[in-house]
């Protein structure tokens, strides 16, 4: 027989492969690097039954050899059953507690009016700045409580129009009701000496004095600070809001004045000390630059 001219007709090669033959030894080839990687032991689904044959629990599908049912595991019949069962799984599956939150003991108090209060408005000399000076009395505060204060945007309160020209600053401490202040809306100096709070549990008295900054340096106009009536604001922003009204003013401190107030502060009661001069009108708004 003459293999000189045939394909592949090399004497004792064998011969070419048959399509086949070689989509068989494909198969066969994967198969193995299948094994490598995946543990058919681990599968749920896979079974070998008693023909020797391997079927899929999943799809109830039979299957000649490990290399057929690791290709079906990546068709998507398979994929969208295993999609179908886990959902069926996480809806018959009982409901998991939720973790218990921390029990936090709401401290309740009976509220007993505003505090009383003193606003004092001063200007430094050296450099001009506006500061605001306010000292709050609470002389039937609960043992153990101190006053806390915090600014509030104009577009937090719900008592008034927003105006972005106003802030709130608000003072609060049990069993008093919370009182808040209208101050203007400028950039607060919180530098060394600037901003400082002191409760002196003595004479039962909060103090609190911030300066504004400067925006425009070397600036001497007499601007105005204009101070509204302290709203009472409502109850959902700070704790113990009561209804619109003014709290009666009080008598200035005779001791306890901390440190850091300079010549700017009030004078003590007493003595032949005049009041300090009034910076401006007290309707009167703070002109815009």
């Amino acid at each position: 027989m003459d293999f000189q001219h045939r394909a592949g007709g090399k004497t004792g090669g064998g011969g070419v492969a048959s399509f086949s033959e070689a989509n068989r030894d494909r198969r066969e080839r994967l198969r193995q690097l299948a094994l490598e990687t995946i543990d058919l032991n681990k599968d749920p689904y896979f079974m070998k039954n008693h023909l020797g044959s391997y079927e899929c629990k999943l799809c109830l599908t039979l299957h000649n050899n490990e290399g057929s049912y690791l290709a079906h595991t990546q068709g998507k019949k398979h994929q969208a059953n295993l999609a179908k069962r886990a959902a069926r799984d996480a809806k018959e599956a009982p409901a998991q507690p939720a973790p218990m939150k921390p029990m936090v003991e709401v401290k309740k108090f009976v509220k007993i009016g505003r505090p009383g209060y003193k606003v004092t408005k001063q200007r430094v000399p050296e450099t001009g700045q506006q500061s605001l000076l306010f000292q709050v009395d609470y002389p039937e505060i609960v043992d153990a409580i101190i006053p806390k204060h915090r600014f509030m945007s104009a577009y937090e309160q719900r008592v008034e129009p927003p105006d972005r020209k106003w802030q709130y600053l608000l003072f609060a401490a049990e069993p008093y009701e919370t009182i808040s202040f209208k101050v203007p809306s400028k950039e607060i100096d919180k530098g060394e000496s600037k901003f400082w709070t002191h409760w002196n549990r003595d004479t039962k008295q909060f103090f609190l004095q911030f300066h504004y900054k400067l925006e425009r340096p070397g600036d001497d106009r007499d601007d105005e600070m204009h101070i509204g009536p302290p709203p009472i604001l409502n109850s959902d922003l700070p704790p113990g809001v009561g209804p619109p009204g003014t709290a009666p003013p009080f008598q200035m401190m005779q001791q306890g004045i901390p440190p850091g107030m300079g010549g700017w502060g009030p004078p003590p009661m007493g003595g032949n000390n005049p009041p300090p001069p009034p910076m401006g009108p007290p309707d009167g708004d703070m002109p815009e630059h």
